[in-house]
């Protein structure tokens, strides 16, 4: 999806180098995805919700802290989130009801949490040597590597 094709109700074009679109270019959904289906069991079925939405509420939820409710409502009111969260264009209504979280919470647990922290820091490593010296040295310690990948990306 490129960002010219995000439909929005407003007049005027969605800005390139905004904070939310240089994150969505830089996290790395594919294996943020099998991390977050391999805490599905085959008695479960599939989720309902698409994962690139339950993945990046799940990122912009914990790097802002935000509640659960909070968290929707800044999907709903936030086009910049709605494309980051891979949305076709902006929608009114919310993306989900915040009650999802429980349950998002008692699938995933702290193991994928700890394989999108890894997932993270695997990209973050992936981009080091090309030139930027912003990048933090490799850390043992996923939240920080987490931490410091974030606000690489927005900066």
């Amino acid at each position: 999806m490129t960002l010219e094709g995000f439909e929005t109700p407003f007049e005027r074009e969605m800005d390139k180098n905004n904070r939310r679109v240089k994150l969505g270019k830089c996290i790395p959904w594919d294996t943020l995805t099998e991390a977050y289906y391999q805490s599905f069991t085959t008695k479960m079925g599939r989720p309902a919700k698409d994962s690139r939405l339950i993945v990046g509420a799940v990122i912009i939820k914990h790097k802002l802290k935000l509640s659960d409710k909070e968290t929707v409502f800044l999907i709903q009111e936030n086009p910049y989130l709605q494309y980051f969260y891979g949305l076709p264009g902006f929608q009114i209504e919310p993306p989900f009801a915040p009650s999802l979280f429980v349950e998002i919470r008692r699938r995933m647990g702290a193991a994928v949490f700890e394989q999108f922290h890894q997932a993270i820091i695997d990209q973050m490593e992936g981009r080091s040597g090309q030139g930027d010296d912003r990048e933090p040295s490799s850390s043992n310690d996923a939240r920080s590597a987490a931490r410091a990948f974030i606000y690489y990306v927005e900066t």
